[in-house]
């Protein structure tokens, strides 16, 4: 059984955390990281909400939120040159470098002509693969994969939808039509639970023998059903995290050793 390549999306807001962060993933044996450039133009925050009641010690009377909260930064707060010289010295695994704006759930806060200029200088600065969306101006964007075609940079072309997940057969005609537009397909729909799980599921399993190099996912709940059982789906990318918590299943996402324990027990590998 062809494993997938265990992508592990690195956390932070400052170089220093992702530096951080991917030094764990190589410990931990990914095979790639991915750097979302756009979370570097963000500030992290906590904000607690609620009311604790001084009567009570139990955890059950607390009215106590924490909820992390990413505001993002002028386009000018970063040193993009820089960070693109910290990362390449810094990392030693192979890098995905993503810049995801707003409309698909980025941070990034300037224009997307800046944008597309932030892309350009990861390919120029020798970054195994980059995160192109399939939205991006065609123009545009064939510049972008010219450019990475020449540099060996390889592209994963996604689409991140952000309302409800279609039924399966939508979402392969949704990786069908992009297949010439990168080297692997990553599409991540929304997932509210159960029927969403399995569209998601029954998409990525007709696409199991094809030859289309594909990432599926979901966000949300039953959206970890896929990178769980990424090995017999035939995924070539399944993403992962350093981070732990319960929240990560209500998010559809898996922690990095929780993922391949996961995989031994199933007999995957």
């Amino acid at each position: 059984m062809d494993m997938p390549l265990v992508c592990v999306s690195l956390r932070g807001c400052t170089i220093s955390e992702v530096l951080k962060d991917a030094a764990s993933a190589t410990a931990t044996g990914a095979d790639l990281v991915e750097v979302r450039l756009d979370m570097l133009w963000s500030k992290q925050e906590i904000v607690t909400t609620g009311e604790q009641d001084q009567k009570s010690p139990s955890k059950e009377d607390q009215k106590i939120k924490k909820t992390t909260v990413f505001t993002p930064q002028e386009f000018e707060y970063l040193d993009l040159d820089s960070v693109l010289i910290s990362l390449r010295q810094g990392i030693v695994l192979p890098v995905i470098l993503t810049c995801r704006p707003e409309r698909e759930g980025g941070y990034f806060p300037g224009t997307e002509k800046q944008r597309l200029e932030v892309m350009r200088k990861a390919i120029e600065s020798g970054v195994s693969w980059v995160d192109l969306e399939i939205n991006i101006n065609a123009k545009e964007r064939a510049k972008l994969c010219e450019l990475a075609k020449k540099g060996g940079t390889k592209i994963i072309a996604s689409s991140h939808v952000l309302d409800e997940s279609p039924i399966s057969k939508e979402i392969i005609q949704d990786i069908k039509d992009s297949t010439e537009l990168g080297d692997i397909i990553k599409v991540c729909y929304k997932s509210a639970g159960r029927s969403d799980g399995i569209n998601l599921f029954e998409a990525a399993w007709d696409l199991r023998n094809s030859d289309i190099k594909n990432s599926i996912m979901g966000l949300g709940q039953a959206g970890d059903w896929n990178r769980i059982h990424s090995p017999i789906l035939g995924q070539a990318i399944v993403y992962s995290t350093m981070e732990n918590g319960w929240h990560l299943a209500q998010k559809g996402m898996m922690n990095t050793t929780d993922l391949r324990i996961a995989w031994e027990m199933l007999e995957y590998r």
